[in-house]
């Protein structure tokens, strides 16, 4: 089949498919995704399908296996989804972990990231320089300050005459 007689097989056939294949799915977009695929792949045989041996046979019978296939597959998943449920409860973050990203959220964004690279992600001052562009003594100044900072808004009772919305920089 050329590919002059195969763009003609295509869109003769494609709608007349979709529906066939439409009917055992239920699925409108289902069926237009199967039996696109099965022109896919009809596309890479054309060479070797002769207009008179029923080609729309052959992807009708490629579209309805890969309809199964994608439903056997949804099945399988469904089924390992309800033996292997969720636990009922999933205990939420603790109140040191709350006020933690709360003091975070305070800190000016700098001391902030190089805190949380630093400290939450274990990269050394000198590879938080290098990810963030900053020199690496500016890097030791945002974690003493971002220390600093955090120090007085986990712990307000050493807060030492600042007001609590107060930011260090």
């Amino acid at each position: 089949m050329t590919e002059e007689e195969f763009d003609i097989f295509y869109a003769s056939a494609f709608p007349r498919l979709v529906g066939r294949v439409y009917a055992v799915t239920g699925d409108l977009a289902e069926a237009q995704d199967v039996v696109q695929e099965a022109f896919v792949r009809a596309w890479d045989r054309r060479r070797e399908m002769l207009t008179d041996e029923a080609p729309e046979a052959w992807v009708r019978t490629v579209a309805i296996r890969l309809a199964v296939s994608r439903w056997r597959r949804a099945r399988r998943w469904l089924e390992l989804v309800r033996h292997h449920a969720a636990p009922e409860h999933v205990p939420g973050p603790g109140p040191e972990h709350t006020a933690l990203v709360q003091a975070l959220r305070r800190l000016p964004q700098a001391q902030r990231t190089a805190i949380v690279l630093h400290h939450l992600c274990d990269l050394s001052v000198e590879q938080v320089a290098s990810e963030t562009g900053a020199a690496v003594g500016t890097v030791k100044a945002r974690l003493s300050r971002g220390r600093a900072a955090l120090a007085v808004h986990l712990d307000p009772g050493r807060n030492s005459g600042e007001k609590e919305g107060d930011r260090v920089r």
